[in-house]
């Protein structure tokens, strides 16, 4: 649990562009071995949800919430040292972002988050064209695809893209997220049988049998 001091004084400095003061209260919790599903959960996310309520209310500019977002991928960073655990799984995920989508810190959060559980993941961030990811999952034989959808009006390309993947590859379970969906799943995430919409990183957790693991401290 984020102690709220930090959260606020963290929130304040991203919204400011302190980037060295989200740096140091970032390192502090990672000094403090929090775990990484936390950080990512009650700091980044969450502060990535209040920036855009802010936004889309027009409490703040395009050009601020572009600087939050940029801060806030920059400080993924700090965490790469702690992804890789010695033990792998022995699985694969592809995590993209769909097609026409460029708010790609959510796909790269899930895909650190598998990462750190012992999966090879291959993260292709933002408006990967579908054909040639369809060509790399051909090539890379993953045991999971995650898709990652920001802006509402973008749904009708997730799913083309949905459709285009499940046609080559019928039986890859395939997991969608993102702010999109705060307004509720869309109707057609039913009509396909190994699509799993996953509102958070515990339901990923869940559905896939992953469980989170603490900072190495040594």
């Amino acid at each position: 649990m984020i102690d709220q001091d930090f959260y606020d004084n963290y929130f304040r400095a991203l919204l400011n562009g302190d980037r060295l003061t989200c740096g140091k209260i970032v390192q502090t919790l990672l000094d403090q071995g929090i775990e990484i599903k936390v950080l990512y959960r009650q700091l980044f996310e969450k502060t990535l949800y209040e920036v855009g309520h802010l936004w889309e209310n027009n409490k703040i500019s395009v050009a601020r919430e572009h600087l939050v977002t940029a801060i806030t991928e920059s400080l993924l960073n700090m965490v790469y040292p702690h992804l890789f655990k010695k033990n792998r799984v022995s699985k694969k995920a592809v995590i993209s972002c769909a097609a026409n989508e460029y708010h790609q810190i959510g796909g790269k959060m899930v895909a650190d988050i598998l990462e750190l559980n012992g999966w090879d993941t291959y993260f292709l961030g933002a408006n990967t064209p579908t054909d040639q990811m369809l060509a790399f999952i051909g090539d890379i034989k993953p045991d999971m695809l995650g898709l990652s959808l920001s802006i509402y009006f973008n749904f009708p390309a997730l799913k083309q893209e949905i459709e285009a993947v499940n046609a080559s590859f019928p039986q890859l379970d395939i997991i969608v997220g993102g702010q999109a969906f705060r307004w509720g799943k869309m109707p057609f995430l039913d009509d396909f049988k190994n699509l799993h919409y996953i509102a958070s990183l515990d339901l990923l957790e869940k559905e896939f049998g992953i469980n989170d693991n603490k900072v190495d401290s040594e």
